[in-house]
């Protein structure tokens, strides 16, 4: 006991020694910034399904594939950068008591450089509680609007504006679904019909409905349907059906005008059945016109998500294949707009990253393990 007590009496005078000889030193906090961002940074959306009301939006460096931050999507959040890339949209629900309880939708708003939350804007509780996809939440080409799908069930999109910093409007949109902006006009989006239609709806000054006009049939919903995932070139917007058809719509006007499609897949590949697939299965390098497609074989019925065997690189003025990559069971991809592009594919198997080459000779590179749990959706900045 008397040695005890004479350890402790050393150790006391230790400790009051060293706090005699100085003043003590205190952590400081403060808000670091993220690198400056360039066009191979991810944001990666993730519901997160099995703690679903806390989804996450993973952001990373898609060059040295370091993770760099997350930001909350809270329940079913949809993400969007805007246009001139400052701001962060995230368009999403939360309720009184996590689960349950009193139901409210806003559309948070966060700083990219910092990942901070700098506000929100709150909208009408009829925010669509899906799975991230890309024309969920879309802001307009001149950066006014922010346009976020809804389903009560009922199709209809909140128009948000972002200069005044409030709900704007909500246009009904019966039968149709999914929000793609007009590149030519701010007050302009188009969106995808169950009849096989494409409809444009112009706003007013105001956020408000002013016209809508409707394409011609352009697609049997019964025998091959598209899919609602689309990429563009200017108001020249793609979309591949489910058996390998591309079809092009000019969106640059009120009315939408249709060209003639053609075929992805033909000869022997029509033969083994290979089909696209995916959650976001199309990416174009706008530049060069080249077109990425994922798919997978052995296509049948209820087929159209499968993770891909293969993606196929093609020219769009060629119409023609020039490429074909190792698929890394891809279920969404993106392509840089850099002149420098790279090719990203979530692996929806493994939720690994794979990145590929996407120049003038596409080719695979190197991978990320473990990016998320159920991610679906990716946009680069």
């Amino acid at each position: 006991m008397t040695r005890f007590i004479r350890a402790l009496g050393l150790v006391s005078a230790a400790c009051l020694a060293s706090a005699a000889s100085g003043e003590p030193r205190y952590e400081t906090l403060s808000v670091a910034k993220l690198p400056e961002p360039t066009p191979h940074r991810i944001y990666l959306s993730d519901v997160s399904i099995n703690h679903i009301v806390d989804g996450r939006l993973h952001v990373i460096d898609g060059d040295a594939l370091k993770y760099l931050g997350v930001v909350s999507l809270g329940y079913t959040g949809n993400a969007a950068l805007s246009v001139d890339r400052r701001e962060l949209y995230v368009a999403t629900t939360y309720y009184s008591r996590l689960s349950r309880g009193e139901r409210s939708d806003v559309v948070d708003i966060h700083d990219p450089q910092t990942l901070e939350h700098k506000g929100e804007i709150a909208i009408p509780s009829r925010h669509a509680q899906a799975l991230p996809y890309k024309g969920l939440t879309r802001p307009s080409s001149d950066g006014r609007w922010l346009f976020v799908q809804n389903a009560t069930p009922a199709s209809s999109v909140t128009v948000v504006d972002l200069k005044a910093r409030k709900f704007a409007a909500e246009i009904p949109t019966p039968g149709c679904w999914i929000v793609i902006p007009s590149q030519t006009a701010g007050n302009r989006f188009s969106t995808l019909c169950g009849d096989g239609t494409l409809q444009s709806i112009v706003l007013n000054d105001s956020g408000g409905f002013r016209s809508r006009a409707r394409s011609a049939r352009f697609f049997d919903p019964d025998e091959d349907p598209v899919f609602v995932q689309t990429d563009n070139i200017g108001d020249r917007h793609y979309f591949v059906s489910y058996k390998g058809l591309l079809h092009t719509a000019d969106l640059s006007g009120d009315e939408p005008r249709l060209e003639a499609p053609w075929a992805l897949v033909a000869g022997e590949d029509g033969r083994k059945a290979w089909r696209p697939s995916g959650y976001q299965l199309v990416a174009i390098h706008r530049k060069t016109g080249r077109l990425f497609v994922s798919f997978h074989a052995g296509g049948k019925e209820g087929s159209h998500k499968d993770p891909a065997k293969e993606i196929w690189v093609f020219d769009l003025e060629k119409k023609k294949r020039v490429a074909r990559l190792p698929g890394h069971n891809a279920i969404a991809i993106a392509v840089s707009q850099d002149d420098q592009p790279k090719l990203f594919a979530i692996d929806g198997l493994k939720m690994g990253l794979a990145v590929f080459d996407a120049g003038a000779k596409p080719r695979f590179l190197k991978r990320m393990e473990q990016i998320g749990e159920s991610a679906t959706l990716m946009e680069l900045h």
